[in-house]
């Protein structure tokens, strides 16, 4: 990227820099970076290909040898807690946390276990994904702590539920999908949080993509984005990147890994509705989801 000189970005990572104007917070990570390499005595790679859209992530090696991973995080609220939460699970199902720090008021970094091989999940046959999905969320749900305090689901929801109801505004009513069905879901998506049954540390970004092979245990998550919650909402990711499946037979796939987690099947239905509609202005294609779904909680 040329205004960040020869600094290596990403391909992803350079997108979305371009697009949310985020040039000033990328041209503070050459110096950020040779600065950990001091603090953390480590040697830092070029970063991985693509890449994602929030974070500068790339192996390391530490003083001793060892393989490790740098992020820097772009700051956004879904990230803030990514090492509270590594700290509590200690890599019982995730990677472990070597190093963390809370830069300034646009970036958190983090060094952390390198999976080898580190392939994801997404390699392997969907119905097999949704049964290691299934092990890592069952181990990765833990009682919330009262220190450090986590966001609420309840908060995330209410955020994204008020997003979807101004980007619906603008659009002067022209949705992908019938407005009472939009209007039925977002009300469903702020009333869910509330009266959940139980409420525990959920990982809430688990898919296949957030899943990689290692050798300290054959599947590792990374990439969590904390809140404290229903755990039925952790299974909805995995679940919106099954497309295929999601498309053709939405209320199996629900009942699948419903199974699979222990939860109410319909509950998880509710959730997969309201989810697929508050998402239905991005991912247009998931509007056909929400109104299959909305017939069958009709029936």
């Amino acid at each position: 990227m040329k205004d960040a000189g020869e600094f290596p970005v990403p391909a992803n990572l350079a997108a979305a820099v371009r697009t949310e104007g985020r040039r000033g917070w990328l041209a503070t990570l050459p110096p950020m970076l040779r600065r950990l390499e001091r603090e953390w005595s480590i040697q830092v790679g070029a970063p991985f290909e693509p890449g994602g859209q929030t974070a500068w992530v790339a192996p390391a090696s530490r003083r001793d040898g060892a393989d490790a991973v740098v992020k820097i995080l772009w700051r956004h609220p879904e990230a803030e807690r990514e090492a509270d939460a590594l700290r509590i699970w200690e890599g019982d199902g995730a990677v472990r946390l070597f190093a963390y720090e809370a830069v300034d008021e646009e970036s958190i970094a983090l060094l952390l276990e390198r999976c080898r091989p580190g392939t994801t999940l997404e390699a392997w046959p969907e119905p097999d994904q949704d049964v290691v999905i299934a092990g890592l969320l069952k181990r990765l749900w833990r009682e919330a702590p009262t220190e450090p305090a986590f966001a609420s689901l309840q908060a995330m929801c209410d955020r994204w539920a008020d997003e979807f109801e101004r980007n619906a505004a603008t659009r002067g009513g022209r949705l992908p999908l019938d407005a009472g069905v939009a209007r039925e879901g977002i009300s469903l998506f702020r009333s869910l949080p509330r009266d959940a049954r139980s409420t525990v540390l959920l990982c809430t970004d688990l898919h296949a993509g957030n899943v990689l092979a290692a050798e300290r245990e054959p599947w590792l998550a990374i990439d969590p984005k904390p809140v404290v919650g229903d755990p039925t909402y952790d299974a909805l990711q995995h679940l919106l990147n099954c497309d295929d499946r999601l498309r053709a037979d939405p209320i199996g796939l629900v009942h699948r890994m419903a199974e699979l987690l222990d939860l109410d099947a319909e509950r998880l239905l509710r959730w997969l509705f309201a989810r697929c509609v508050q998402e239905s202005l991005d991912w247009p294609g998931l509007a056909a989801v929400a109104e299959t779904v909305a017939r069958s909680m009709s029936t």
